[in-house]
């Protein structure tokens, strides 16, 4: 092909740009989860992702079934630091055990080592659900 019977197009768009306008596209960007976790919501309850939300919906069953008494969400433990680490549900179930339990799709050694931290500080074992 020769270049001198190329014909080329080019169409040259001209904006204006304000910085408020630059300030509203950041807002509407999309943040993604590193691991892929998609949230959602169930009930007007947000959730991280949808692992914990099919937890969630788990847990309203044993309730129902009455082998669950009742559950809360997010419990904090304070580690030294400063940092808190929040696991994903207190269970309370009817035969008068508790349960800590945290939803993770993946474990990484990061949280792994925090939920060890807790392990030691407190008198508690945090389970991980990774399938409902």
């Amino acid at each position: 092909m020769k270049l001198d019977t190329l014909k080329i197009k080019i169409k040259v768009f001209v904006m204006a740009i304000s910085i408020e306008d630059i300030k509203k596209m950041k807002k509407k960007k999309v943040l993604r989860h590193k691991f892929g976790a998609v949230r959602c919501e169930r009930k007007g309850i947000k959730f991280p992702s949808k692992l914990e939300r099919r937890y969630y919906d788990h847990l309203n069953l044993l309730i129902k079934s009455g082998e669950v008494l009742f559950f809360l969400r997010q419990p904090a433990f304070d580690i030294a630091g400063g940092v808190r680490y929040f696991a994903d549900f207190l269970v309370f179930w009817a035969d008068g055990t508790v349960d800590f339990v945290d939803t993770k799709g993946r474990d990484t050694t990061i949280s792994s080592a925090k939920r060890k931290m807790v392990e030691d500080l407190y008198p508690v074992e945090i389970k991980i659900v990774k399938k409902v």
